[in-house]
């Protein structure tokens, strides 16, 4: 199943989840899923993962700001410009699909920032996980926790959208969901 979704390595675990001693998408089947009724149209789809790639992206500009040591401070810095760049690709896909282009501000103000990626707030994220904001490990995991959250999310709502237009958006940022976990796995694998 895995491979078919695009997965290029896959491990097979004796003994099945049970035995999986890693971390794993955490919370009940449906955090997140208040975010969406499953019956947006492409361009509603759009507007809420540009709001919670915003609140992820202001996530780590906080983050950054807290951080004591400057190794830290640019990890974090570096992640919360990763979420730019993906908030752009939002806004581009919007206007792609959109009747009449819209500024970057404009759509900007049509989005609100609910939740971060995954579905938790911040201090949920905090809570959980309860990084050392001093370790560029614990960070890299955070992130890496936070967008296994949001690919959790993204695939359970293209299961749940009726949509066609719908779920061919949800599963390209699903897509994008997994190479920002793939950059975040050789980031961590560089440390």
């Amino acid at each position: 199943m895995l491979a078919g979704k695009g997965f290029k390595q896959v491990f097979n675990v004796a003994g099945g989840i049970k035995a999986w001693k890693a971390k794993t998408a955490i919370g009940p089947q449906d955090l997140g899923m208040d975010l969406f009724t499953g019956k947006e149209e492409p361009l509603d789809v759009l507007k809420t993962a540009y709001s919670l790639e915003q609140g992820l992206c202001e996530f780590y500009i906080d983050m950054e700001k807290e951080a004591k040591h400057e190794r830290v401070k640019a990890l974090f810095a570096n992640l919360s410009e990763i979420e730019v760049k993906h908030q752009m690709s939002i806004y581009k896909a919007y206007n792609d699909i959109s009747n009449k282009e819209i500024s970057r501000n404009e759509f900007e103000k049509m989005v609100e920032t609910k939740a971060l990626e995954g579905g938790l707030s911040t201090r949920e994220y905090l809570d959980l996980f309860n990084p050392d904001l001093t370790s560029e490990i614990d960070v890299i995991s955070l992130a890496m926790s936070i967008e296994a959250q949001a690919l959790d999310l993204y695939q359970r709502l293209s299961a749940k959208v009726d949509n066609p237009g719908s779920k061919a958006i949800i599963n390209n940022i699903a897509n994008e969901e997994k190479a920002h976990l793939a950059s975040l796995g050789k980031l961590m694998d560089s440390l």
